[in-house]
């Protein structure tokens, strides 16, 4: 992968499946390569050093405009899961 691309479900211990940038709209940016290994800076802003062999999604999150959809009615909240307080 080239310096700079936005990446998704990165793997940080080989073979444990996706554990981080996961929620909707979250990216990270591949900054550096360097023998085994790759640095990440992660959404929140935090750098990271993790081996070149974990895998990542290439591209952002998507869906990253899952609150601005119009429910149309106070039941559509209810449908989703969301109980009234």
């Amino acid at each position: 992968m080239p310096l700079g691309t936005a990446i998704h479900n990165i793997e940080f211990t080989l073979g444990r499946g996706g554990q981080l940038a996961r929620a909707v709209g979250a990216v990270a940016k591949l900054i550096a390569k360097e023998g085994k290994s790759a640095t990440l800076k992660l959404p929140s802003g935090e750098v990271r050093l993790i081996s070149k062999n974990c895998s990542a999604t290439v591209e952002q999150v998507g869906n990253a405009r899952v609150n601005q959809k119009s429910l149309g009615k106070a039941g559509s909240k209810c449908w989703l899961g969301k109980r009234p307080v």
